[in-house]
């Protein structure tokens, strides 16, 4: 198991007083250099908004909500609008805006529309989204999506994802683009003893001690991604164990699975 650091760092960060009251959007854009396999050009960009609604009424304290989206702005046209629209939809606001700017103004208002109501809520609210290319081929683009909010209660809401995604034909890439349809139940054996192994779990160990599996048998995250070492799934906060766990990752070499992986041109970028 290997918690990303992300997680901590981005609690850390927000749960820290916001001294800005102006409402205010910036951008700012940096270019980024691409490596060699890169095939998509892009920088990276972000937008940044602060309520004009301070947290108490205490006008000495002059903490108050913060929304920022932090996302890579390709060339290409088409792949910001399917990275876009991805991202809107996981957040929770899918057909709501059709923008970051409006998803991160969307916040503050809803911030805003609390606060008249709840004027002596102390609670600081702040929404974060990361995007970062992980993989960029001519056949598959892979973006990390980091999403952190925090409304009030004992910690942010967190959740990690990746978005998967072909730029040939416009459309998600899905484990079933890489696995065979029979194969699935074998990968989730080659899954489980890795797992097991990581977590030093013997073969009839239970899953149901410690962990959240559905009725303590094993199942594959809901979000993965493609690398060099092989599939990496990757399970969310919750997910599979307690938020103060963080995340797991599990990586399922080609290897070990080989039999059952279709003949795609899109695992060529890894071999």
């Amino acid at each position: 198991m290997r918690k990303l650091a992300a997680l901590m760092l981005l609690t850390g960060l927000y749960a820290c007083n916001n001294q800005k009251t102006d409402k205010v959007i910036d951008s700012a854009t940096k270019t980024v250099a691409g490596s060699s396999t890169d095939t998509l050009s892009y920088t990276y960009d972000s937008v940044k908004v602060y309520s004009k609604t301070p947290v108490s009424v205490n006008k000495n304290v002059t903490d108050t909500a913060k929304a920022v989206v932090s996302y890579p702005l390709f060339a290409d046209e088409t792949a910001n609008k399917f990275v876009q629209e991805k991202v809107i939809g996981l957040a929770g606001k899918q057909g709501a805006y059709k923008n970051y700017k409006e998803l991160a103004n969307g916040f503050i208002q809803e911030f805003d529309n609390f606060k008249s109501k709840n004027a002596d809520s102390p609670e600081s609210w702040f929404e974060e989204l990361d995007l970062k290319v992980t993989a960029n081929y001519p056949d598959y683009l892979s973006v990390l999506f980091t999403y952190v909010d925090y409304r009030g209660g004992a910690h942010p809401n967190t959740l990690f994802t990746y978005v998967n995604y072909n730029p040939k034909n416009n459309q998600t890439l899905t484990l079933d683009t890489v696995i065979t349809t029979e194969g699935m139940p074998l990968l989730r054996q080659v899954a489980e003893k890795i797992f097991r192994n990581n977590e030093k779990l013997g073969p009839n160990a239970s899953l149901s001690e410690g962990y959240f599996f559905a009725e303590g048998k094993f199942a594959l995250a809901q979000t993965f991604t493609l690398t060099k070492d092989g599939l990496k799934f990757l399970y969310n906060p919750y997910e599979i164990k307690a938020y103060a766990a963080g995340t797991t990752e599990l990586i399922v070499p080609y290897s070990a699975i080989k039999d059952i992986l279709k003949p795609t041109p899109v695992l060529s970028n890894f071999k």
